[in-house]
């Protein structure tokens, strides 16, 4: 059994002026051969952009790409006609959104700030798929506090169970809010993967304190044990190795 406490401040770090980004694996000019993923969790960004700006359209192929939206909104169009007029999905995503593209064969798209005023802070986080060339794909589903309120609440998985986005991989994701007495726990498959990220806030997780932006990543282990949170947001991985 192996478990690593990883700091805020050892995440890479970019400032684009339009966009702050700290990357938990090696990204763009980050590069860290310490950090290139855990198992098929390969990015981690938390991304902060500012009002009236974002990325314009570029592409990606073969990768569940999943984000999370923690304070404003982001705008999402892509070559699957979401984000546009008769699209299937609206494609904006806030607070409590969950966002899935599978990128497959090949797509494009962009995400914006679209708001006059203030940040949209989200965490952009990229999943290696368990096959290539799958058709594109998209999914967009709503988790409200009080469904993650003291507890693990299912976001994605390979089987969309529990109502979660569905994805490509065998891994699942999972997300809480975490407040005083409030605690839960997490039962590991033999020769599974744990990736704990901590959004916001303060957590305890198997004995250690986590404080935002930090990470703990373990293998050999039989249970997540989270309690003592003092405004926590937590997302929880249970990966495949």
């Amino acid at each position: 059994m192996t478990i690593e406490l990883i700091k805020s401040a050892e995440r890479g770090y970019a400032n684009h002026g339009w966009l702050k980004s700290f990357h938990s694996f090696s990204f763009a000019s980050y590069h860290n051969p310490r950090r290139m993923g855990f198992g098929p969790l390969r990015v981690i960004n938390e991304d902060r952009i500012a009002p009236g700006t974002g990325f314009g359209t570029h592409g990606h192929r073969d990768m569940e790409i999943i984000s999370y939206v923690l304070e404003g909104e982001l705008a999402h169009k892509d070559s699957m006609g979401n984000g546009q007029a008769g699209g299937a999905h609206a494609g904006v995503i806030r607070p409590g959104d969950v966002q899935r593209m599978s990128a497959g064969t090949g797509v494009m798209h962009s995400e914006f700030n679209n708001l006059p005023q203030g940040e949209t802070h989200f965490l952009q986080i990229w999943i290696m798929p368990d096959r290539s060339g799958v058709a594109p794909g998209y999914e967009q589903q709503h988790f409200s506090s009080a469904d993650k309120r003291g507890r693990l609440r299912l976001l994605a998985s390979p089987d969309g169970a529990e109502g979660s986005v569905s994805i490509h991989s065998g891994s699942r994701l999972y997300a809480g809010l975490f407040e005083g007495a409030e605690s839960a726990e997490l039962e590991l498959a033999p020769a599974r993967l744990a990736y704990v990220h901590l959004a916001r806030g303060r957590l305890r997780v198997n004995g250690q304190i986590l404080q935002a932006g930090d990470a703990l990543q373990a293998s050999g282990l039989e249970r997540l044990s989270l309690d003592q949170g003092e405004q926590a947001e937590v997302l929880v991985f249970d990966l495949p190795q």
